[in-house]
């Protein structure tokens, strides 16, 4: 019987969320060609073949597809036995924050940069996943506090604000144009749900030209467009100016979910400093 080790799972992930191998190597403190060749092993564990590249990109294959769901299921129950048996640290020392990587840098940095200078001793382990997922995870213990984005938060959500969604393409580019209109979607995304509603509802003519994590490699090349929230558009992208051409887009709520379990006080620390990061930014818009 074959075993995967959990380092190539958890870089796989990391490689199909953040688009390319440099950006994981970066997320996940290690070289690309460490990562490289984790992934390669992994293929020849399986005997398959897990991305393919497009362009200066890469583009998870089917099975890629496939073990990328496996993959989380395994890391977040891997976690969950580490953190309850007590070998990730202390209970008081260690937090577990999640976001999704569309907004992983929209005020969140600052808030964990101030967070860290007034708790040093508290190690901050930070997860990005769809905010389906991160419920999930945190409903089940493995995440102390998440910061989602959703339409329909649950009652137990605070608030931090909403952020309006827009269309997004390649600077000056001409995809928006096209019909059917091509889209690029992710699986288990919000924006994605959104944007295919909204478009379904207009009586719009549109096909997805890839269902996967390279969003951003195929709206930068102008091959598609996507939806983000105003204010977190990532590199390479811009929001088009349409013009009334494409459907309108709703504003989705940016919401906070703390553990109930032993780390509350904690998470109830880096809340505050996420409070104050978008309470700032608020002011200043």
């Amino acid at each position: 019987m074959r075993n995967l080790d959990t380092s190539a799972l958890r870089a796989l992930v990391a490689v199909a969320e953040m688009g390319g191998v440099t950006r994981a190597a970066a997320q996940l403190n290690l070289t690309q060609s460490a990562v490289s060749l984790q992934i390669k092993r992994l293929e020849e564990t399986l005997d398959l073949c897990l991305f393919d590249r497009v362009g200066r990109g890469v583009v998870l294959t089917v099975a890629g597809e496939e073990l990328v769901g496996y993959a989380r299921r395994l890391l977040a129950v891997n976690d969950e036995i580490v953190v309850r048996l007590g070998q990730a640290g202390g209970a008081d020392g260690d937090i577990r924050f999640g976001v999704p990587c569309d907004i992983v840098n929209f005020h969140v940095p600052q808030a964990i940069r101030s967070f860290s200078l007034r708790h040093p001793e508290t190690r901050l382990t930070l997860r990005t996943e769809v905010s389906g997922l991160l419920r999930e995870q945190c409903e089940a213990g493995s995440l102390d506090l998440i910061l989602t984005t959703e339409s329909e938060p649950g009652p137990e959500a605070e608030i931090l604000g909403q952020v309006p969604l827009v269309w997004v393409g390649a600077p000056g580019g001409q995809a928006f144009r096209r019909r059917p209109l091509p889209i690029a979607a992710v699986t288990g995304c919000a924006f994605t749900r959104v944007l295919m509603a909204r478009l379904s509802a207009a009586g719009f003519d549109w096909k997805v030209v890839s269902e996967g994590s390279m969003v951003e490699s195929l709206v930068a090349a102008d091959l598609a467009v996507y939806a983000m929230l105003r204010g977190a558009i990532a590199p390479g992208m811009a929001e088009i100016e349409h013009g009334g051409g494409l459907p309108p887009l709703p504003c989705l709520s940016l919401a906070l979910y703390l553990t109930q379990g032993p780390r509350r006080r904690l998470a109830e620390r880096l809340a505050g400093s996420l409070r104050e990061a978008f309470g700032v930014a608020a002011a200043a818009a």
